[in-house]
This record gives C-alpha cells, sequence and structure tokens, in this order.
C-alpha cells in the first residue's frame, strides 16, 4: 500500500483524557515522525503529531482519538 505524509492536530481539553492519547499514540509509534506537545495555561493540551503511513491508517488514528472525550483533531494529508 502507498504510504502518505500527514498531520494530525490534537486539543485535549480534559486533562483524564491525556493517558489515552499517548497510549493510543504508542499504538502507533512505528508510523510517528515527530510529535510536539504544548501545555496551554487555559489548561488545553496541544499536541501536533507527523505520521508517515497508510491513509488507512492516518484515518484509523483520526477516528479513535475522535472517540475519547475532552479530545478533538483535524488531519491534513500530502498529496
Amino acid at each position: 500500500m502507498e504510504k502518505s505524509v500527514a498531520v494530525v492536530a490534537i486539543i485535549i481539553s480534559d486533562v483524564s483524557a491525556v493517558e489515552r492519547v499517548n497510549s493510543l499514540l504508542s499504538a502507533f509509534r512505528e508510523d510517528i515522525i515527530g510529535r510536539m506537545g504544548l501545555p496551554h495555561r487555559h489548561g488545553l493540551n496541544i499536541i501536533s503529531i507527523c505520521l508517515e503511513s497508510t491513509k488507512e491508517k492516518i484515518n484509523s488514528l483520526s477516528g479513535k482519538l475522535g472517540m475519547i472525550d475532552g479530545v478533538s483533531s483535524k488531519v491534513l494529508i500530502a498529496k
């Protein structure tokens, strides 16, 4: 399968969701190129993930993130 490069932006508004997000990202560690996390003073955590994987796996990650309460994410895939 053809791999694509993507960026996933994640905003965590519920601190109790951090552990679930980190666990999920660990499951995709082989596909992750880089990760940057920023705590925000208003109780938000912002994470940016760059990955190279199949579109199916990228969409799987996005879907699983979307099922976690207190987490929102968006994906941008390079053509």
